[in-house]
């Protein structure tokens, strides 16, 4: 019956192992340490990389995966979820520090400039893609154009002034084709105006403030200097009333003396 029981015993025990395990487990991949800066850019980082991606798929569990993978490898624990979600923490406080100035933003928010330089990527390659859509529509109208003017030449050979025609007309069509890449030019300008505008703006109204909040400073520092002069005017005025009470004291002292010296010398007097 002993050795039974001891059996028993080691089999619970075996039994209970894997679950002290799994608990162990448990407890190092359940705990979440904060995100360091060195950990956030690195993130910020791949992110970045594949952001055009991003934007090209709208299941985006996989991407998530590999940044997940490639912080592993970094020596960062982080899962998909976990990426995701300080994604959009973070998005929302880059959101949220547009609308203040541009440097008090950046001073509360140490990650503003990897996400704008994300953001303004993702903007040029937007602009690119419209730029080269619509010349890729320009060259389709330019190659079906062609081939009905092979279809005309070969069943009209002999108009010379047709056909001189329609090689004007291809060239045009061709300056057209190169038109867009100055298109595509001007969008940029246009792009680099609006953002030094905004930057001047954000400028603007950073100096503005910041007058502001010099002339209440300097009125700060006036009303201060008034109330220190009123100070020392009271202490003086105080100190004087109390010298002439001290003065009064000693002449009211010396009359008393006077007249007690005056009554002992009259007692003497009435003595003899």
């Amino acid at each position: 019956m002993e050795g039974h029981h001891h059996l028993h015993l080691q089999q619970q025990q075996q039994h209970l192992l894997p679950h002290q395990n799994i608990i162990t487990n448990v407890d190092v991949t359940d705990r979440f340490p904060q995100w360091s800066i060195a950990e956030t850019k690195e993130f910020l980082v791949m992110r970045a990389e594949l952001d055009q991606a991003f934007m090209e798929t709208k299941r985006n569990k996989q991407l998530w995966d590999v940044i997940s993978t490639n912080m592993k490898e970094k020596g960062y624990h982080r899962s998909a979820d976990q990426c995701k979600c300080k994604w959009k923490n973070l998005v929302t406080r880059y959101k949220g520090c547009e609308t203040m100035e541009q440097e008090a933003g950046r001073q509360q928010f140490p990650f503003y400039n990897e996400l704008q330089a994300t953001f303004n990527a993702r903007m040029q390659r937007m602009m690119w893609a419209e730029a080269e859509a619509a010349g890729s529509k320009k060259k389709a109208v330019e190659l079906s154009s062609d081939d009905e003017d092979d279809v005309n030449e070969e069943s009209a050979e002999a108009d010379h002034q047709k056909a001189g025609n329609r090689r004007k007309k291809k060239k045009a069509k061709v300056a057209c084709g190169s038109g867009g890449l100055n298109n595509l030019k001007e969008i940029l300008e246009e792009f680099m105006r609006q953002q030094m505008q905004i930057e001047a703006q954000w400028m603007e109204a950073f100096e503005s403030r910041e007058n502001e909040r010099r002339l209440k400073e300097m009125e700060w520092r006036q009303q201060m200097e008034v109330l220190k002069n009123q100070r020392i005017m009271m202490d003086q005025r105080w100190r004087e009333r109390e010298e002439q009470r001290r003065i009064r004291e000693e002449a009211r002292a010396e009359k008393r003396d006077a007249l007690i010296t005056a009554l002992l010398n009259k007692l003497e007097r009435e003595e003899m």
